[in-house]
């Protein structure tokens, strides 16, 4: 574990303190993975009414074109992403990932069509070597700025429109991955309705100096909490959302990753922009043709949680090795253990029944659809 006085803070860090949170280091940060609740609490208050979290470790960049036109940062970016930007419509964001030559995932990332710009949120873990990728890659044509003077706050659960309702009413209007610039706390944010948890909600870029006045003010509704980064782990599994080095890294391919759905028809095989970014042969050959293996649900039977790394078998001697667990936990929603992984193309069908090991006892798993909520977005 890394010594604590190495760690960056974010800036909503004293806040934290304040609130009773019990710190863990994560992606280099110091970053609260509870509050005195715990975690169940703060997962079953998200679901059920409006949780806040900290997510300012993760890195903010904006993208923008020498030209000056966002047409000409978009089809720069596709260069690195499979992802269809040139037809993004301002003001609107789209999940995306960085691939390489080998097909595999580098991160994954959000990307918005700010009018003038692209600004394009990645994971802490991958900030710094995501930015040298852009730089290498896109410095010809376009600037890239990573804002290291802003925070970034995520607003979940179904109440989190009615929170945050109550410091700018037109946040009705917005739907699931539209983005604005909108006055909160008389100070300009960028807002997507978009998140991390399977249910409705928005994050919320502020600048760093502003943040706490606006977390404080939020938490001042008697509907939202301060969540960690254990109940945030918790709900994204439940949603079946992917977390970079446990479920998806440079050994997975988007399609073996189930995320093909991300891969808009203009970059796929006969699209107007087919291929074009790195390991595109890989990719478009396994949409084509399939894969040996896929990411799938996994639902543990009992109450013993499976975890990640955990081996997958065909057999309950634990004779057919078969795949691994990447995400595994309890699930407070669905009152019981939920996991995923990957199997081969065989095992996929729900209603399979395969086993993992789990102190050297095979336990029975069944695989299941994903997500194993119904999210919530407003659509």
């Amino acid at each position: 574990m890394a010594d604590t006085a190495e760690l960056k803070v974010t800036p909503l860090h004293s806040l934290h303190l304040s609130l009773g949170a019990r710190m863990v280091p994560f992606a280099g940060y110091d970053m609260p993975v509870q509050y005195p609740a715990g975690v169940l609490k703060e997962h079953l208050h998200t679901r059920a009414s409006a949780g806040l979290f900290d997510v300012s470790h993760m890195g903010q960049v904006i993208v923008k074109a020498k030209s000056g036109k966002v047409d000409d940062a978009a089809l720069a970016l596709e260069k690195l992403v499979p992802v269809d930007i040139l037809n993004l419509k301002a003001g609107r964001q789209r999940y995306g990932f960085f691939t390489d030559e080998n097909g595999c995932i580098l991160d994954d990332l959000m990307i918005t069509n700010r009018g003038d710009h692209l600004f394009v949120v990645v994971n802490a873990s991958c900030k710094e070597a995501d930015l040298a990728h852009m730089k290498a890659h896109l410095s010809d044509s376009c600037e890239i700025t990573l804002l290291d003077d802003r925070a970034l706050i995520a607003l979940q659960g179904p109440r989190a429109e009615a929170v945050l309702a109550e410091l700018w009413a037109g946040v009705s209007d917005m739907k699931f991955m539209d983005v604005r610039e909108i006055p909160l706390h008389d100070v300009p944010c960028i807002v997507s309705r978009s998140g991390y948890s399977g249910e409705d909600g928005f994050e919320i870029s502020v600048p760093a100096d502003k943040a706490e006045a606006l977390a404080k003010a939020l938490l001042e509704h008697p509907d939202c909490e301060a969540i960690g980064l254990g109940a945030r782990d918790s709900l994204r599994l439940e949603a079946g959302l992917c977390l970079y080095g446990n479920d998806i890294d440079t050994t997975t391919s988007p399609i073996e990753a189930s995320l093909e759905w991300a891969i808009q028809k203009a970059r796929r095989a006969g699209g107007d922009r087919e291929g074009g970014f790195p390991g595109a042969d890989r990719i478009l050959g396994e949409l084509g043709n399939g894969t040996s293996r896929r990411r799938v649900g996994l639902k543990p039977e009992g109450k013993a949680p499976v975890r990640g790394h955990s081996k997958l078998f065909a057999d309950a001697e634990g004779k057919t090795e078969i795949g691994e667990v990447t995400s595994g936990g309890f699930g407070p929603t669905v009152e019981g253990p939920v996991a995923m992984g990957y199997v081969p193309t065989d095992y996929t069908t729900p209603g399979t029944a395969i086993f993992a090991e789990v102190r050297g006892k095979y336990l029975p798993v069944t695989v299941a659809a994903l997500p194993f909520i119904t999210p919530t977005y407003k659509r």
